[in-house]
């Protein structure tokens, strides 16, 4: 028993707000890949281990268990702080602009790259506290630039929007290649 309080006092530190959520939630992560590898890393048997092309990730996958679960380990033997449910609001806070960016990937087959961009960069300058109009049209030229860049310039291809279709003929294929 002596013996663990000392490995345990070896990983003893600070634990700031936050910390074991955290650690906690990256050690299911890795968890959950290193239970997806057998699925997503092949290994074909005809090479040596090393050359496997499910070699590397495999290792990497367990890594990110060893080291999470150590994180997790050292964390849970610190010593407790006051501020975690601040912490865990102010993490739970980000997930807002992973709504707003699934929405706009959403958006962008329905109402085409360029309006989607316009809207929501004007959307989020607003949500960030931006409302003057020299910044609501600075956010507007920034979403033109990068659809200008991105689309016309370099060629990406992204789903045109469904709301094109009702543009005139002349202006529909131009704003499908280049909007």
């Amino acid at each position: 028993m002596q013996r663990v309080l000392n490995f345990l006092a070896l990983f003893r530190r600070e634990r700031r707000p936050g910390d074991l959520i955290f650690a906690a939630g990256f050690l299911v992560l890795a968890l959950a890949c290193l239970v997806a590898v057998p699925w997503q890393a092949q290994f074909l048997g005809k090479k040596s281990l090393v050359e496997e092309p499910g070699f590397w990730p495999s290792v990497g996958v367990g890594m990110m268990v060893v080291f999470g679960a150590i994180h997790f380990v050292c964390t849970w033997n610190a010593p407790r702080l006051p501020g975690r449910l601040q912490e865990v609001i102010l993490w739970l806070r980000s997930v807002e602009f992973v709504l707003w960016f699934s929405v706009y990937v959403g958006a962008v087959p329905v109402i085409g790259y360029l309006p989607a961009t316009l809207l929501f960069a004007v959307l989020l300058s607003i949500r960030a506290g931006y409302r003057s109009v020299r910044m609501l049209t600075s956010a507007a030229g920034l979403a033109l630039a990068t659809v200008l860049v991105f689309k016309a310039g370099l060629g990406v291809r992204l789903p045109a929007g469904a709301v094109y279709q009702y543009l005139p003929d002349g202006i529909r294929s131009f704003v499908m290649v280049n909007f």
